[in-house]
């Protein structure tokens, strides 16, 4: 997902390009304002962290573009290119090293793992078929 300071930025377009250069087949693709109750379920697991009015706020703030990718080791792949969370330690090269400084508004959102993968899927995407 690319975050609202990524889309506001114009960042959509090479954050896409990116994944599309390395190898990844697009599978969706969704510009949408995320509705606060989606938000808040989408970072339920951080519910009772200090942060989750702030992450929620953020992520509502504007429009953000939800995207499925599939490739080999897609996950992987894609974290490795977004870079450290905080991207005070993100490589040079990876999405965050290049365009964000702040860790809550650090451009781009990823799945951790297969579980969430699916499950942020089913929460952006419900049960539109992905071909």
């Amino acid at each position: 997902m690319v975050k609202p300071n990524g889309v506001a930025r114009g960042l959509v377009g090479e954050v896409v390009g990116r994944f599309e250069r390395r190898g990844m087949s697009l599978k969706g693709m969704k510009l949408m304002c995320i509705p606060r109750e989606l938000a808040e379920r989408h970072y339920g697991e951080h519910r009772d962290k200090p942060f989750f009015g702030s992450l929620v706020d953020f992520i509502t703030s504007g429009p953000v573009v939800a995207m499925v990718w599939e490739g080999t080791a897609a996950i992987g792949v894609a974290r490795t290119m977004m870079g450290a969370t905080n991207p005070v330690d993100a490589a040079p090269g990876t999405v965050r090293g290049d365009f964000a400084l702040e860790m809550e508004e650090n451009v781009v959102h990823g799945s951790d793992g297969p579980e969430s993968a699916a499950r942020e899927i089913a929460l952006f995407f419900g049960d539109e078929e992905l071909v």
